[in-house]
């Protein structure tokens, strides 16, 4: 025992003199690249804190400034996480070598202590360099929270910013602004005149390009919302649903095809050097406010359809519904040209009274817009006259119409344009967005989405019943909800002066790594993992409608083989989907090993029923005692084999009751498989004659019966025994082979009927159980008389009707199912 005590120790001390030499070196190159790392990062950090005061007056640019730096404290919280296998490792290592020796104790070796002392070193280094990242980390942290109480005062500033209104009201500024819209016309019109002469093959190209674009959105949307574009004119009483889905897609499609065109159109004019930077802002603008106006008129004429009452969304009449769609369009062309002429003054650097005046003449313009779409009568009364809008609502459209009218005399325009703009862009999001949750929420009613278009389409492709056609139905209004709110809060919030590094930076803080202890996960992860497992499911499903319709159903495959293989590949594919699926939600499966263990006692005490039933279910599957169509009897249960899953086995008996058998009595317990290589089987069918009946002529008549009919085989040709002799009959019974034993009740039925038949043809009798009951009596004499008792056979009354009765009838015995 000394010696081998003695020989671990000499390995352990020769592996820690040839590991000291590369650990350390590994080590330290590590630690150097790791510090200049800090290094760097902190340099940067320490630039983009003066860029803040640099900046303090222009929201974009601290807005980007935050975005660097999130993306900074990201690379410092790598860079932490970098730390710690090295760690992890340092420490099981001084684990391994134990406590330093105290005082009085043997002495170690000098290679242990040295090692020691070099892995102590080191460690203290670590939490040197991760000290250095959790300070900056907290500056970072320190700088960003800054720069949001800096963005907070400059709105704040431009909602509170008054201006003299006095100096916009003159006759200068109506002279100035003639001027502006003079030197837009002149710029652009030159613009023009270049591109045509000069390249005018570019211009074209872009064109055409953008153009296809956008007709290829165009024509793919009405090819699958074709019906929801354009409305059946011969639809009279178009459902809920119907409308809602109308007024959505006739919204959305042509908004995105108009927008992805002029998107398109900008990005190749850019593309092939067609913009100056003097017209690229103004056709930007242009452009933006061409969006807005065509989605507020796409909007209101889906929810107003002044021309189709019977798709209209609101119940208003069709005059006020006109009038509406014309106020809604005004709207959104007087926001429209405050904001375009907004970025014409700030590219020209045009004087403020003119921002101002253009600024107060388009907020009133819209103030008394709403003012005057509160005070439409849209609606019906008892009567059929015209009737205001409800109360509170009307109320709702003049205070806010008021409200951008009195702050926009009172100086305040940039409160008044907020106002403006949050009532026609928020208003018109906030419409849609309503829209898109009322389409969900009807077609998640009961039967709703069954009578649906998505649905029709869908059972061209495979064949759904109502429950999962209505469990589809719940998924997409799910679908729906979610994808109205991750599109409609964004775009509010860029309404609400958030900006676009905003969202981004909210989206890395979503998408970046969360972690519980030695597991890591991310939210983006999990839900590409989901993504992933879904595909695969349907992959799957797909799979096996395909090798069952396609492969298997070609080759002429036994139908109780289809569905075994159909069924494993299910699992095979569900399996592998999963794994996959966890793979790419990023979730190291080795961190689980605490949470397996778990599992396998939890599996080994209170499961185990359950495994073995599972593995009782691969077992069938694979052995294949019975298939699915198969005629078993188990455990008292005769019935057909409808489906074997992997935890049990279903049984539909002749009754027509499913009967679930756990897989593990069907494994443990015998079971009889009538159909088990084919469906030929023998049948026995029990007749019994009267006494003194000729058996031999009996016995010729059933056979004769028998061969007689069609459906008994001849080969093995059909038996008749003479059984034994009964209490009350002769017995006999016919054995005959069946092709298909299934059909053994409807042979049975027609031997029997031939039996009546011909035994009443030939006189003979069929009988029945009969019994004699034997009273004994004694009679009394007079004493000295000697007599003896005697013996008389009294026949029991019910007995003697019973033989009555037999003599009018004849009864025959059943066979029991």
């Amino acid at each position: 025992m000394n010696f081998r005590a003695l020989t671990v120790f000499l390995c352990l001390v020769f592996q820690l003199v040839a590991v000291v030499p590369a650990a350390s070196q590994g080590a330290e190159s590590f630690l150097q690249s790791q510090r200049e790392k800090i290094s760097e990062i902190e340099s940067t950090v320490g630039r983009m804190e003066n860029e803040v005061d640099d900046r303090a007056t222009d929201d974009a640019e601290l807005v980007q400034v935050r975005v660097e730096l999130e993306k900074l404290a990201r690379e410092i919280f790598d860079a932490s996480l970098a730390f710690r296998p090295r760690l992890s490792e340092i420490n099981t290592r001084l684990e391994q070598l134990g406590e330093p020796r105290k005082d009085g104790e043997p002495a170690e070796p000098v290679e242990v202590t040295r090692e020691r002392t070099r892995l102590l070193d080191e460690k203290a280094r670590f939490n040197v360099l991760i000290g250095d990242a959790e300070r900056l980390t907290v500056r970072i942290n320190g700088i960003v929270d800054e720069i949001a109480e800096r963005r907070r005062d400059l709105f704040t500033q431009t909602l509170s910013r008054r201006y003299d209104i006095s100096s916009a009201l003159s006759a200068d500024v109506a002279v100035e602004f003639t001027q502006e819209v003079a030197r837009v016309y002149n710029r652009t019109s030159a613009w023009l005149v270049f591109v045509f002469r000069y390249r005018l093959e570019a211009l074209l190209l872009a064109t055409a390009l953008a153009t296809i674009a956008a007709l290829t959105l165009f024509l793919g949307g009405r090819r699958l919302f074709g019906d929801f574009i354009e409305p059946d004119p011969t639809e009279t009483d178009p459902t809920y649903l119907s409308r809602l889905s109308l007024a959505l897609f006739s919204t959305l499609v042509p908004s995105m095809s108009i927008g992805v065109f002029l998107a398109s159109t900008y990005y190749f004019l850019d593309y092939f050097s067609l913009l100056r930077s003097d017209i690229a802002p103004l056709l930007w603008a242009l452009f933006s406010v061409i969006i807005l106006v065509y989605f507020v008129y796409r909007l209101a004429r889906a929810i107003l359809a002044p021309r189709r009452p019977n798709w209209r969304l609101l119940p208003v009449r069709s005059q006020a519904a006109q009038w509406l769609l014309l106020l809604a369009v005004f709207t959104a062309v007087s926001t429209g040209f405050d904001y375009f002429m907004d970025q014409v003054y700030s590219l020209f650097g045009s004087q403020l009274s003119l921002t101002v005046a253009t600024s107060l003449v388009a907020t009133v313009i819209v103030g008394l817009l709403i003012i005057a779409i509160g005070g439409v009568r849209p609606l019906d009364d008892d009567e059929g006259r015209p009737k205001q809008w409800p109360l509170k609502f009307r109320y709702l459209l003049f205070v806010l119409g008021a409200a951008i009218i009195v702050a926009a005399m009172l100086g305040y325009i940039g409160f008044a344009r907020f106002l403006s703009q949050q009532a026609v862009i928020t208003g018109a999001i906030v419409s849609t967005m309503y829209i898109g949750f009322l389409a969900a929420g009807a077609i998640t009613s009961e039967g709703a989405f069954a009578n649906s278009w998505l649905a029709r389409k869908l059972e061209r492709f495979s064949a759904f019943d109502e429950t999962a056609l209505d469990q589809l139905g719940l998924i997409t209004g799910m679908l729906i909800n979610v994808i109205v709110v991750l599109i409609g809060v964004p775009l509010i919030l860029l309404q609400w002066g958030f900006r676009g590094a905003d969202l981004t930076a909210w989206g890395y803080r979503i998408a970046g790594t969360i972690q519980v202890g030695s597991l890591s996960f991310s939210i983006v992860g999990i839900l590409t993992g989901l993504l992933v497992f879904i595909i695969g499911y349907f992959a799957t499903r797909w799979l096996q409608s395909w090798l069952d319709g396609k492969v298997m159903a070609r080759s002429r495959m036994d139908s109780g083989v289809r569905n075994s293989i159909r069924t494993g590949v299910g699992y095979v594919g569900l399996v592998i989907a999963g794994l996959i699926g966890v793979s790419a939600a990023g979730i190291n499966l080795s961190n689980l090993a605490l949470v397996a263990g778990a599992l396998s006692l939890g599996i080994g005490f209170g499961l185990q029923n359950i495994v073995s039933n599972f593995v009782s279910g691969l077992i069938l599957l694979a052995e294949r005692p019975f298939k699915a169509g198969d005629w078993i009897v188990a455990g008292g249960v005769s019935g057909t084999v409808k489906k074997i899953s992997v935890r049990a086995t279903e049984i539909e008996t002749f009754q027509r009751q499913s009967v679930i058998l756990p897989n593990s009595e069907l494994i443990n317990a015998a079971v009889g498989n009538w159909t088990h290589r084919n469906t030929l089987g023998r049948m026995e069918i029990p007749i019994g004659v009267a006494y003194g009946s000729d058996v031999r002529r009996v016995h010729e008549i059933l056979l004769e019966i028998a061969r007689a009919h069609p459906l008994v085989l001849k080969n093995p040709e059909p038996f008749v025994l003479f059984a034994g002799f009964g209490d009350s009959s002769l017995d006999f019974e016919i054995r005959v082979y069946l092709s298909d034993i299934l059909l053994q009740l409807n042979v049975q039925n027609d031997i029997r009927f031939a039996i009546v038949d011909a035994f009443e043809k030939e006189g003979i009798e069929i009988p029945f159980p009969q019994r004699d009951i034997h009273v004994r009596s004694g009679l009394l004499t007079p004493q000295g008389a000697g007599t003896e008792p005697v013996d008389e056979d009294i026949p029991d009354q019910d007995e003697a009707e019973q033989a009555d009765g037999a003599k009018r009838r004849r009864r025959r015995r059943v066979d029991p199912e």
